[in-house]
């Protein structure tokens, strides 16, 4: 039961991490430090889809339910079920380097620096 809980919860946060890379910027603009934590984020985002490497959070999931049934298909809770949809969404590799390099684009333009008006 363990090992099922804990893949639960690594997708949650692989979800929550996506969030974070979706929208970090509107934080990342006041707070220094999540902006350098964001920017590193998109980072590794692209060479992700770049190099089409497997995120490290998929593999701690994998693992985890591996421990708790080798042969288990997903078959999790309502909120693991759904989150896990979203988080391992299935779409083409090219339109997911397009997303991330639109997410890239638009925290670059938010990240922008603008003159603030007297």
């Amino acid at each position: 039961m363990f090992w099922k809980l804990a893949a639960d919860l690594v997708v949650v946060i692989h979800l929550l991490w996506i969030i974070f890379i979706m929208f970090g910027a509107l934080i990342g603009r006041r707070v220094t430090w999540v902006k350098w934590l964001h920017v590193g984020a998109l980072t590794f985002s692209i060479c992700l889809q770049l190099f089409d490497w497997i995120c490290p959070l998929t593999y701690l999931e994998v693992w985890l339910r591996q421990r708790h049934d080798p042969a288990l298909g997903y078959a999790g809770d309502f909120l693991a079920h759904y989150a896990e949809r979203l988080v391992y969404l299935q779409a083409p590799r090219e339109a997911v380097l397009i997303a991330t390099l639109a997410v890239v684009g638009l925290s670059a333009w938010a990240y922008w620096p603008r003159e603030r008006p007297m």
